[in-house]
């Protein structure tokens, strides 16, 4: 993981845009990764819903079967063995299953129902000689073992599909917050850690050429310090030069008039 991280960084340059770059996706990743842990949270809520369901329809199924079959035994009792008249008779179904789809956080789940076809029963005839009631008292029951039986298939079904559908989410979840958003994290502390040290770098270099830079000044001043001093000097000495009168080595009588 050291490795992986570290090639991962080695492939970002250091720089600002980088840095923006890597905050806007880090944003991101704990903005899913707040999604995700919602949606799976309310998933989790919704499995245990099914699970309970589940739990209490399969209880309630035990004795729906053993009322229905033990009804089928009085049925059988009362007017014989109507197995065969059934089976040769014409068969309609006057039940069947739809398929729907149920959105649980954003996740489709099947659903069965059960509805009436509208025809009518057959074998109407069944019991005229004896039994009738017991006969359609198993229809009823067994009516509603098949509503039973449905019901479980769906919450089965459900169930199923909820508990991929949880399994993935928790691996994105768990990805989010162990990998992506570490190696993110990683690569902005790196690129962090190299724009410090170029602005230490910087630093560093402005303080170098400002020290060359007053060393410079100070050597100028001295140097022209050092030319004043040396101007004066030589000014004194000319002035002592021309202390004496130059007029006085000249006689104005030596000159003639000047005539206008």
């Amino acid at each position: 993981e050291r490795i992986e991280r570290t090639a991962t960084m080695s492939e970002v340059p250091p720089t600002r845009m980088n840095q923006q770059i890597f905050k806007v996706k880090k944003k991101a990743a704990e903005g899913g990764y707040k999604l995700l842990k919602k949606k799976a949270d309310a998933l989790k809520v919704k499995f245990r819903d099914y699970a309970k369901a589940i739990a209490e329809t399969k209880a309630n199924m035990s004795s729906d079967a053993a009322s229905a079959f033990f009804s089928l035994t009085q049925a059988e009792y009362a007017a014989g063995n109507f197995k065969n008249k059934v089976a040769e008779g014409p068969m309609t179904a006057r039940i069947r299953v739809g398929a729907g789809v149920d959105n649980v956080a954003g996740v489709k789940i099947p659903v069965f129902t059960l509805y009436e076809t509208g025809a009518t029963a057959d074998n109407q005839s069944l019991g005229l000689v004896g039994g009738g009631k017991k006969i359609q008292n198993v229809r009823d029951k067994f009516t509603n073992f098949i509503e039973m039986l449905i019901k479980l298939a769906s919450l089965q079904t459900s169930f199923v599909t909820l508990d991929e559908a949880l399994k993935v989410t928790n691996r994105r979840v768990n990805a989010l917050e162990n990998v992506t958003i570490p190696k993110i994290q990683a690569v902005l502390d790196y690129i962090s850690r190299e724009l410090d040290e170029l602005e230490r770098e910087d630093f560093t270099r402005l303080k170098l050429v400002q020290g060359k830079k007053e060393s410079e000044i100070e050597e100028e001043l001295k140097r022209k310090e050092a030319e004043k001093k040396v101007a004066l000097k030589s000014g004194k000495s000319v002035g002592k030069e021309n202390s004496a009168d130059i007029t006085a080595q000249f006689d104005a009588q030596d000159d003639e008039d000047v005539v206008f």
